[in-house]
């Protein structure tokens, strides 16, 4: 089984003319979790991405995978597979012929190209031209190709996006399941539901700077969470809650305590003999943390010195690509050529 890599980025900054893309990023991306890479349109995405896979190079700082760049890497195929776009395919090749030429130019045996449709549902396919493929089944014939050299490091860019809900729950238990065997695996993403969903670890870029590093629970500290509890009897609730030493608010609908866990909540209620009719936690939504992340509201401290000034619009989470915006298309996309690597 392949071993994953560390990948590195250290002071990154790249500039197209008079536009910074990416300025002064530092990241370190772990084997062994999946890590969801997000940001708004024209944060820097896609142009870190392509320098970490030498597509381009930066103005100042390193990119590397396993101590190396790109272009140093022995057989780069069987290191890292990696795919930034869902339609670099020839739609007169047939799925299984568009692997064999990769396959071949990487000295990859051909058995490898089966193995590598068949494992992302596209065995019975891989005979038909590529011309006639959906959204969802381009995006398998793309992440087929990431898995050719059975590589230790994966990048994606939107690897969800045209899939079908049944496609969607697939690709998050496939990458869970890559990261499980120590690989390392970076999903960029707009989808934040999706990412929350799918990944253990986060970095997320504003203006080309890194405004968030670590696990998704991480992101909020604590004391932003609070149980909610309710129960038919509340005046017992109150003073079984008092009795204990915490401290509560009234709600209409029953009582928020912070500083207290809901498990701590319901043992206070249960020793009480007071039974609940509602127990849950509550706390800030992914999208709220990262809205306020983006637009300079909240400093994390694992990019403290590195938050980017305060937005003047609300960014959009939802799009499907960084070249959404024309900001971003003095960023990432409209500067940059090559569509897979």
């Amino acid at each position: 089984m392949p071993d994953g890599h560390v990948l590195e980025f250290t002071g990154v900054t790249k500039r197209f003319g008079a536009v910074t893309a990416v300025d002064g990023f530092s990241a370190r991306v772990e084997p062994g979790v999946v890590t969801g890479f997000l940001g708004p349109n024209g944060a820097g995405k896609t142009t870190s991405l392509r320098i970490l896979l030498g597509l381009i190079s930066p103005s100042s700082g390193t990119a590397t995978i396993g101590g190396k760049r790109y272009a140093q890497l022995a057989q780069p195929l069987q290191t890292v597979g990696a795919a930034l776009e869902a339609s670099s395919f020839h739609p007169g090749r047939s799925a299984a012929n568009h692997l064999r030429v990769y396959a071949h130019a990487a000295g990859l045996p051909a058995s490898r190209v089966d193995e590598a449709l068949g494992t992302v549902g596209l065995a019975d396919v891989a005979g038909r031209k590529v011309g006639g493929f959906s959204l969802g089944m381009r995006q398998r014939l793309g992440l087929a190709y990431t898995l050719l050299g059975d590589p230790g490091v994966l990048v994606l860019d939107e690897p969800s996006n045209g899939l079908d809900p049944e496609g969607i729950r697939w690709m998050r238990g496939f990458l869970r399941e890559l990261a499980r065997q120590g690989r390392t695996v970076l999903v960029s993403s707009h989808l934040l539901a999706e990412i929350q969903q799918t990944a253990e670890a986060l970095l997320i870029i504003a203006r080309g700077r890194l405004v968030f590093q670590g696990r998704i629970d991480e992101l909020t500290a604590s004391d932003e969470y609070a149980a909610v509890v309710d129960a038919p009897d509340r005046a017992a609730l109150a003073a079984a809650l008092t009795d204990a030493g915490q401290d509560f608010e009234v709600l209409r609908t029953g009582f928020t305590v912070r500083g207290a866990d809901t498990a701590a909540v319901g043992a206070i209620a249960a020793d009480a003999g007071v039974a609940l009719s509602t127990l849950q936690r509550r706390g800030p939504a992914l999208e709220e943390v990262f809205l306020d992340l983006v637009n300079g509201v909240r400093v994390h401290a694992s990019a403290e010195g590195a938050a980017p000034p305060a937005l003047d619009v609300e960014p959009q989470v939802d799009a499907e690509t960084d070249a959404a915006t024309p900001e971003a298309d003095h960023t990432d996309e409209h500067h940059e050529g090559g569509e897979q690597r």
